[in-house]
């Protein structure tokens, strides 16, 4: 037992530790945002229709992300996680505002949901490096599980919470306590010290090129990005738009829409310890074969199955997902120096952010003329084909497992111990 517990022992260490609960809080203030900006902006009379065009403007700096990633790899990244954490807290409780006064135009609420978007294109890819910052080595692996761990945990707590409050409050106090909670995680982010480690002033077109040239080096990661990006749509379709409009229509409400996401992210605490032990031979179709999980409970929604049975099967999505980003992560920081590693990962993430307002704008509308049930049914699909192609791709190019870049394009800033000036 105390080996399969091993990892949390980086909770007693005050350089890192900081990192971990900050995580905690401010996970807890998601779950918490996730069922406040549905019912809130239905509560308004606005339907699906406004809800989509809301999460669109909420994903549209998502197109920022290429350039927060060159900020990332800049700047100190604590500072651009703590800045990121200020910016939500604003957002958010505005949003709150909004839902409490129940008087909000819908050009506003667009407004503050832009504006948590940016925050989000800071925090998205900066977030997956920082580990790489304060542990080495195999350290890395136990801290991507925590990571993932403590953000289950907090959208456990969120979400089972939110549906309650949402429910006896409305939607402006859960709104409103997720901008108090991303303020109490940024005064831990604080506590944190992180290096910078590019020290020359260069372009940002220069900081850019170097990063697609890191991120188009290596096969595998382009390949599992092309699928992760049409995953991350389909899931999303299902997550914002297809499940809260379903329990709306009489099939649990927001409360049963908690619980549901609530046994998701309690199955991505059990995955989290599995990942943190588990190095499978073929890494990478092992990661790739993960996300096809994801269709379990978009079929059963397809098929008008009872919410309980819902939640029980969100469990297995939610352990399977998690794994999926400890092996990621943990690869892309083994294979990437640090000095290029946010940029990586923003070129990863760009491609499905940059679809997402398109993504939600044709979601709303198409979820109010199919149903949601077809439209859960139609993300299962697309779900299957993307993981069915990315696996066939990566075994026909004999790709297996990751392979660490012998000399990385870019020169490191750094050769023993990273600077650490201003």
């Amino acid at each position: 037992m105390l080996k399969f517990l091993s990892p949390l022992a980086l909770f007693k260490d005050s350089k890192i530790a900081p990192l971990f609960i900050a995580r905690l809080v401010s996970s807890a203030g998601v779950g918490f945002g996730e069922l406040a900006l549905a019912w809130g902006v239905m509560g308004l009379g606005y339907g699906p229709g406004g809800l989509s065009l809301v999460l669109a403007c909420n994903s549209l700096p998502a197109l920022l992300i290429i350039f927060t990633g060159v900020a990332g790899d800049r700047f100190r990244r604590h500072h651009i996680l703590i800045t990121a954490e200020i910016i939500t807290c604003i957002a958010w409780l505005g949003l709150g505002t909004c839902f409490l006064t129940r008087q909000a135009p819908l050009p506003l609420l667009c407004a503050l949901g832009f504006l948590s978007g940016i925050a989000t294109a800071m925090f998205l890819p900066t977030i997956r490096g920082i580990i790489a910052d304060l542990l080495a080595g195999n350290g890395r692996l136990g801290g991507n599980a925590i990571i993932n761990q403590t953000e289950s945990v907090g959208l456990l707590i969120g979400l089972a919470s939110s549906g309650l409050v949402v429910t006896a409050l409305g939607p402006g106090w859960a709104a409103s306590t997720r901008g108090v909670l991303c303020a109490v995680s940024a005064l831990f982010l604080s506590r944190l010290n992180t290096p910078r480690w590019q020290q020359a002033k260069r372009s940002v077109l220069r900081d850019l090129r170097v990063g697609w040239r890191e991120f188009t080096a290596h096969r595998w990661v382009w390949i599992m990005t092309l699928q992760y990006t049409v995953v991350i749509i389909a899931m999303v379709c299902y997550d914002a738009v297809a499940g809260p409009v379903y329990m709306a229509h009489g099939h649990g409400g927001a409360r049963a829409w908690g619980v549901i996401s609530a046994c998701e992210y309690a199955g991505a605490l059990a995955g989290a310890f599995i990942g943190a032990r588990w190095t499978p031979s073929r890494l990478i179709l092992s990661a790739a074969a993960l996300p096809a999980a994801g269709a379990i409970p978009m079929v059963l929604m397809g098929v008008e199955t009872p919410w309980i049975l819902l939640a029980g099967a969100a469990v297995l999505p939610g352990a399977c997902e998690a794994i999926y980003y400890v092996l990621w992560t943990t690869s892309l920081q083994d294979t990437f120096t640090p000095d290029v590693l946010v940029r990586v990962n923003s070129w990863n993430i760009i491609a499905s952010y940059a679809l997402m307002p398109v993504t939600l704008l044709t979601a709303g509308p198409l979820v109010e003329r199919l149903g949601p049930q077809p439209a859960a049914l139609g993300a299962s699909l697309i779900t299957v084909l993307a993981t069915g192609c990315s696996l066939l791709i990566l075994r026909l190019r004999g790709i297996t497992s990751s392979q660490p870049a012998a000399l990385p394009l870019s020169a490191p800033a750094y050769v023993e111990a990273p600077p650490r000036g201003d």
